[in-house]
């Protein structure tokens, strides 16, 4: 029998425009800069054929062109990539096997929502204790029982831990506590079908940035959302994968950003702003003094220094 969110979107189906959104919570998400975002890569996108995004994360930018790709209809190769290989593995599992995560979540989401708080607190731990003991069994090319299983292991955990935060150990194990809600929306039937539909003509690589093969020329689009510098030493919010995205990648990825900028290719980087942390600091300034470097307002909660908190600027940099 088919479940009531299935028959309320198979009544829609016949819909022309495809309006897809974030999979998963993201700290530093950006659907909140959208608009800054798009204002600015409006004025050269029409220039281009190719869109990379090679620290996908949440994807807010990449669903939100996606889903108005009649706005953005020069964009023929679309190509999203990440070095978190169950971040990919997610995206790849709905883009192939999306009624098996479906029918994974619709499990999980059932016994877990009629748990009272004590239970729920059991269920949560004792799902991340299995999401991390699997860790080293998973063919991340082969989409298997035990990829499908932790690829709904990993929306589960992203709806129920502290602030949708996605942290990992030195072992590559997810060590966020749980968080504090009374109705998460596991599955989310409609989405997950729009995000797959969006996700057919996507090229979708787990590697570093420094590793894309894609060809990069003038009519070519790319979007940089890296982890972001902590305003702080010793932050413990950055520990993306088990390799952390330190300084010297950092440098490593502004030094990419000069070599593509050769290849004459059009880029948006966003990243946090040192200055707030210390007004000297001139870290970021100084990478990118030869492009365009502008600081926005974001709202951002995920910190332990209240200054830090709130409403506070980060930077975006273009080439354009």
């Amino acid at each position: 029998m088919k479940r009531g969110y299935m028959l309320e979107y198979e009544s829609q189906i016949e819909k022309k425009t495809i309006k897809a959104k974030p999979v998963l919570k993201w700290v530093g998400g950006k659907t909140q800069l959208l608009p800054e975002l798009t204002k600015r890569l409006n004025k050269v996108i029409n220039e281009c054929d190719t869109y990379i995004e090679p620290f996908i994360g949440a994807g807010a930018l990449f669903f939100h062109l996606k889903s108005n790709e009649y706005l953005y209809n020069t964009i023929k190769k679309w190509y999203i990539s990440d070095f978190n290989k169950d971040l990919v593995l997610l995206y790849r599992v709905v883009k192939y096997e999306v009624y098996a995560l479906i029918k994974e979540l619709d499990i999980i989401s059932s016994k877990y929502l009629k748990l009272n708080d004590n239970d729920r607190k059991t269920f949560y731990y004792d799902t991340r204790a299995q999401f991390n003991a699997i860790l080293n069994d998973i063919n991340y090319d082969l989409f298997d029982e035990s990829s499908i299983k932790r690829a709904a292991y990993i929306v589960f955990l992203n709806k129920t831990c502290f602030n949708g935060l996605y942290r990992v150990n030195a072992k590559g194990e997810f060590n966020v506590p749980m968080g504090k809600y009374k109705n998460p929306q596991i599955l989310n039937f409609n989405n997950l079908i729009n995000v797959n539909n969006i996700l057919q003509n996507v090229e979708i690589n787990c590697h570093n940035f420094s590793d894309i093969k894609y060809e990069i020329n003038e009519k070519t689009f790319i979007y940089f959302d890296p982890p972001y510098r902590p305003l702080k030493e010793n932050s413990s919010f950055t520990a993306y994968s088990k390799c952390d995205f330190d300084d010297e990648m950092q440098r490593n990825l502004a030094k990419y950003f000069k070599n593509n900028h050769y290849s004459s290719a059009k880029m948006l980087l966003s990243n946090s702003d040192s200055k707030l942390s210390d007004k000297e600091q001139d870290f970021f300034d100084s990478l990118y003094s030869d492009f365009s470097i502008e600081r926005v307002y974001a709202l951002r909660n995920v910190n332990s220094k209240g200054n830090l908190r709130g409403k506070i600027t980060e930077i975006l940099i273009s080439n354009f």
